[in-house]
């Protein structure tokens, strides 16, 4: 029988999955897939490495419904396994989580009143994980946390400018995206040793977007901060903005702090300047002037913030694309980097064209490079180690 660990990733309107099976170094990849569009038309979509892929419509599912089908998908296809814990990305930690634990009735407990945090994500994986227990009763639940990796921050890139029991009281800046920054400065460490002990910024560039400036592998700061709405614009998402903007809406506009949330979070952003889409996809194809001011927008904050990391780093050797943006958008890399010549950047045109692992040229000071990121096996990982299960037992 193969020792098995599942990874469940519990999104506003999805719930991405992994299988691995327990291995040294790392568990090996099974099967992924996710369930999108949940409560509107919602896709089950999968494949089996190495074998078979699955698309299956399913009906307005909620987190829980979509768990129980994601275990019996699982059931149907890999009954041989033995499931011996389940992972889950949990986006806050707030001020007691700094590693991953593993989950029981008072983590639970913890996680919920942090809610207020990141409304679109810590409800779901909290769905999630009470979904996972009902589905796997006797398999440890771990929770991975988004701002582990960012903990440790010194002072000045952990505070804001208020009174200071504000800080005491945990207002100050977590940082998010940790499981995607911590993966890829292990893959970097992999494969460009001496870059990955320099000073490195990575940009996860999704639909959720930040950047991390890292030094010898560690977090030193991030645009993300007290929530996932600071730092670079998103999808959706409005990133940096003056809080004097919020006082005049709640006062003046009279719009309600529900309505103001609505708009900060879920109608702002790529979707909110353009008037079109929050895709980037859709907006490179688009071709309106509307579509490209928004993309100019964003790309103009990623430089701006690289800067600033640079002045926090001292200095950069290099910079790391991830994320759906960051891995497949040539035009965003193309014109980020260009208007980085005072950083010592040359683009190699070519290699960003095809989306090589080094888009920059030989004789460039400051390296660039391309690297896909990957959550789930940071969390199968972390999993593994933290619930105990032991990779040389199952490999006999």
């Amino acid at each position: 029988m193969n020792d098995q660990i599942v990874t469940l990733n519990a999104g506003s309107s999805s719930v991405k999955f992994g299988l691995f099976a327990v291995a040294n170094p790392w568990p090996r990849l099974l099967a992924q897939g996710q369930i999108a569009g949940l409560g509107a038309e919602p896709l089950f979509e999968a494949r089996v490495i190495g074998g078979e892929s699955f698309e299956k419509p399913l009906r307005g599912e909620t987190q829980e419904a979509a768990v129980h089908f994601v275990v019996e998908w699982l059931d149907e296809h890999f009954a041989e396994g033995s499931v011996k814990a389940v992972g889950h990305r949990i986006v806050h930690g707030g001020m007691d989580y700094a590693a991953p634990v593993v989950i029981d009735d008072r983590v639970v407990a913890a996680l919920r009143e942090l809610e207020p945090l990141a409304p679109l994500h810590q409800p779901q994986g909290i769905a999630g994980i009470e979904a996972a227990r009902a589905a796997f009763p006797f398999a440890p639940q771990v929770a991975c946390f988004d701002t582990a990796f960012h903990r440790g921050h010194a002072f000045a890139h952990d505070a804001y400018a208020l009174p200071i029991a504000c800080y005491d009281k945990g207002v100050r800046r977590f940082g998010f995206h940790g499981l995607s920054y911590e993966y890829v400065a292990h893959r970097l460490r992999a494969i460009e040793p001496v870059v990955a002990c320099g000073r490195v910024i990575v940009a996860h560039l999704g639909n959720g977007a930040s950047l991390c400036a890292m030094k010898d592998g560690r977090s030193v700061a991030s645009t993300m901060g007290f929530s996932a709405l600071e730092g670079l614009p998103m999808g959706t998402r409005c990133g940096e903005i003056d809080p004097g903007v919020l006082l005049y809406l709640l006062e003046h506009e009279k719009m309600s702090v529900e309505a103001l949330r609505h708009m900060l979070y879920e109608q702002s952003g790529l979707k909110g300047l353009s008037g079109i889409s929050q895709d980037m996809r859709t907006l490179e194809a688009d071709g309106s002037p509307q579509a490209a001011r928004a993309i100019a927008y964003f790309v103009n904050r990623i430089r701006m913030e690289i800067g600033a990391l640079t002045a926090a780093l001292g200095g950069l050797d290099a910079i790391v694309f991830t994320a759906g943006i960051g891995e497949h958008s040539a035009r965003v890399r193309r014109e980020v980097l260009q208007g980085l010549d005072w950083l010592g950047v040359r683009l190699d045109a070519g290699a960003n064209a095809r989306g090589d692992f080094r888009v920059s040229d030989a004789a460039s000071e400051t390296a660039a490079f391309v690297l896909a990121t990957d959550e789930e096996a940071m969390i199968a990982q972390h999993t593994m180690k933290v619930a105990g299960v032991d990779a040389a037992s199952a490999a006999a």
